[in-house]
């Protein structure tokens, strides 16, 4: 049929589709879409896992400070808190860990301010407030020692999961100088004492500090 110039129209020309190329698309964008779906479930879990810890560790505690004054959570709210759970005749892991702490908050500067490093100790019979704040002031004057009642330390320690045992047998239990299994993480609480993240203690200053900048808005 001619077209308005006189001519007559082209037949249109049909693209062949190359399956070659198809199929090399198709094993481009599978891996895309396995990763995609991978991080993202990733970010999924996370949450999950967060949204279910923050549900159930931690919580109010009532412990006793080193003046032997009773203490609650609430006397930190609108601060973060670094909880580190210790004792004092602790002779490698805690004072290592305190130190540790004491030198990443030196390094965050300005930074720092809003963050509470406090130690909580699962060794109550031993760790009497006076004890407690002389076993601190080793390390900074700006870590809190908390101590407490057996039934008050055995709270705050079951809703932070934290594990804590005497070693040894039976008999070594009746000596004074005794030591204690325990777990050893670095708990991060929010203003409304919620966990943020657990840290581990066996990293460096540096390394704690650079977590902390990240997880601790900028006042």
């Amino acid at each position: 049929m001619p077209n308005l110039n006189g001519g007559r129209k082209k037949p249109k020309q049909t693209v062949k589709k190359n399956p070659f190329r198809l199929n090399e698309a198709k094993k481009l964008v599978a891996p895309v879409v396995i990763i995609t779906g991978l991080f993202l479930g990733a970010i999924g879990m996370r949450a999950i896992f967060l949204n279910r810890a923050s549900a159930t560790l931690g919580g109010p505690y009532t412990l006793i400070d080193m003046h032997g004054h009773p203490l609650t959570e609430r006397q930190f709210r609108g601060r973060y808190t670094l909880i580190y759970f210790g004792y004092t005749h602790c002779i490698d892991v805690c004072p290592l860990t305190l130190a540790t702490v004491t030198q990443a908050l030196d390094l965050m500067g300005k930074e720092s301010h809003q963050i509470v490093p406090i130690f909580i100790t699962v060794d109550p019979e031993r760790d009497t407030p006076e004890v407690v704040a002389d076993y601190v002031s080793h390390f900074s004057p700006n870590i809190v020692g908390l101590t407490g009642t057996e039934s008050q330390i055995h709270a705050v320690i079951d809703s932070f999961h934290v594990m804590a045992r005497r070693r040894g047998t039976s008999a070594d239990h009746m000596s004074s100088g005794y030591l204690m299994d325990h777990s050893s993480v670095l708990y991060l609480m929010d203003g409304d004492n919620r966990l943020v993240s657990v840290l581990p203690v066996d990293t460096s200053p540096e390394e704690i500090a650079t977590r902390l900048r990240r997880l601790v808005p900028a006042s």
